[in-house]
């Protein structure tokens, strides 16, 4: 290929991956403010108001999450803390995930499969849920698409074990301070493509604890394929074995930007150990999750949505086969897309952690072998159609998702409470900490407590309400005329339902209202109309 056709099909790929991109973010910042706030993303605004300092305290004390996007959103709440502002921070990274992802595949398969994956991914109904939902999970999928890269490059880069690492870079340094001579551009790239897996691992760690998988997966990979014997000399098609040393000093450096992080992590680890609310998965749970990551929220009345499963996977199964010559780029897409799977599943074991948001990241070989798939379809119609229908049942999730997915509805309830809120009234709220969600709505100065105990008083997220916590209960209520009750959780906190019963014993049932998610009810002296 001339550099005439060269520098063509560059422009071809750069527009194509423009118009994905833009498409994306379109599709991730349509009504993202379109239902308020849920009760994970208001604690995520509660964390970030905080001082940095403060926030880390509480992160170790109540939560399960690293630091870093608590860290950008509260530099983020200076452009606002309204729910389409807090939420854009995740469509930004969401859609920075696009080109992303085209410079991966593009790496690692070749340009026209990495656009097609930016498409796959632009068009991703999961990706849009998280990118409309102020928590970690674009930043976390964004974190391994670049550290990937950072990997892909080293992969098909024969200086990665032929050069120490550091040198060049540091080599370069000195030569801009002194008059010495510049080492070559590339092993400088070779040395940067160093330093980015080694920070962007670290962040994905500092993104999310499960990340620690994707930590696994990169040295299951690496250092399975070292021991195999990596690249067979003549062979382009074969990936380049990494020199043992400088992938040591890699894992080391990760695991030093890391480090500030792990007596955090192993407090936040034996608190999940302790109690968590993830029940444990089955094969259905690993099958569902699976289907998610392809395309969530299919709508059920789809009769036919068997075939739509049956050509996702003869897609995956086309991509693989596609790279039976490739052997170390298939390893690769497949190590990192099941080692999370496998790993959660064996936590889950001793205690369930499985869950599909924090399975994310896997989303990223997946398409890139789903874009293989349709890649080899060799004819450029049957490539354009599958595209088509790729886009169409995305569509159709997309549709579905903006029509019928519901978050907690704090908003309404607040201004359900506003509206009717009197001086001396008294709002409990269980179980405590939606008290949080609650008063990013509400503004009324009424008292406010929580049971079992007031907010994080226990330094517990979501304590359990007991039949010794009545005592403290009753006391709160004794004596007073009206009393609101901000209900929810109960499933998990309050199984026996203390807290209504011990209401109905002392005042009555005056004013009932079901919301998405909670339950608000007004107890008063007399009874009222519900």
């Amino acid at each position: 290929m001339n550099n005439v056709d060269r520098q063509r099909d560059n422009r071809r790929a750069l527009l194509w991956v423009g118009m994905a991109t833009a498409i994306g973010l379109f599709l991730r910042l349509w009504q993202i403010a379109g239902e308020g706030l849920w009760i994970d993303e208001a604690f995520s605004v509660w964390i970030a108001r905080q001082s940095l300092p403060a926030a880390l305290s509480w992160l170790v004390r109540i939560d399960q999450h690293p630091p870093l996007y608590y860290v950008l959103l509260h530099l983020w709440l200076r452009l606002g803390d309204d729910a389409a502002t807090v939420r854009a921070l995740s469509a930004i990274v969401s859609t920075l995930n696009i080109p992303a992802i085209y410079a991966l595949g593009r790496r690692l398969l070749g340009s026209k499969v990495g656009m097609v994956a930016a498409v796959v991914l632009a068009l991703s109904p999961f990706h849009i849920r998280f990118a409309q939902e102020a928590r970690m999970y674009a930043l976390l999928s964004l974190n391994v698409s670049l550290s990937m890269l950072s990997l892909a490059y080293l992969l098909t880069d024969p200086r990665a074990s032929s050069e120490p690492l550091g040198r060049s870079l540091l080599a370069w340094l000195h030569a801009r301070r002194t008059s010495a001579g510049r080492p070559p551009a590339g092993a400088v790239r070779t040395d940067l493509a160093w330093a980015g897996y080694v920070a962007f691992t670290a962040a994905t760690m500092l993104t999310h604890n499960t990340a620690v998988l994707y930590l696994a997966a990169a040295n299951v990979f690496v250092l399975g394929w070292i021991g195999l014997g990596g690249r067979r000399p003549g062979e382009g098609r074969w990936l380049v074995r990494p020199s043992l040393r400088n992938w040591g000093l890699a894992q080391v450096g990760v695991l030093l930007l890391w480090s500030p992080w792990l007596g955090a992590f192993t407090v936040q680890a034996l608190a999940v150990y302790r109690e968590f609310w993830i029940p444990a998965p089955t094969w259905r749970t690993v099958v569902e999750t699976v289907q998610s990551l392809l395309c969530w929220y299919l709508p059920q009345r789809l009769s036919w949505a068997w075939v739509i499963w049956i050509g996702y996977g003869l897609l995956l199964l086309l991509g693989t086969y596609r790279l039976r010559r490739r052997p170390g780029r298939a390893g690769l897409l497949w190590v990192a897309a099941l080692t999370p799977l496998a790993g959660e599943w064996l936590v889950s074991l001793v205690r369930p952690i499985f869950f599909d948001h924090t399975l994310i990241w896997t989303t990223i070989p997946l398409y890139l072998l789903l874009a293989l798939g349709i890649r080899q379809l060799s004819y450029r119609s049957f490539v354009l159609t599958a595209l088509a229908m790729v886009a169409t049942v995305n569509g159709l999730s997309i549709r579905e998702y903006h029509v019928r997915f519901q978050k907690e509805q704090w908003d309404e309830a607040a201004a359900y409470v506003s509206d009717r809120a009197e001086a001396g009234d008294l709002i409990l709220f269980h179980a405590t900490w939606v008290q949080i969600p609650f008063d990013y709505y509400f503004y009324q100065p009424v008292e406010e407590r929580g049971v079992p105990v007031d907010l994080f008083d226990s330094g517990v997220l979501e304590p359990k309400m007991t039949a010794g916590d009545l005592p403290r209960m009753e006391a709160l209520i004794r004596d007073r005329t009206r009393v609101w009750l901000v209900y929810s959780h109960q499933w998990y906190t309050d199984p026996q339902g203390l807290v209504p019963a011990a209401l109905d014993r002392a005042l009555e049932l005056q004013l009932r209202r079901r919301f998405y998610g909670l339950d608000v009810r007004l107890y008063g002296t007399d009874r009222g109309e519900p």
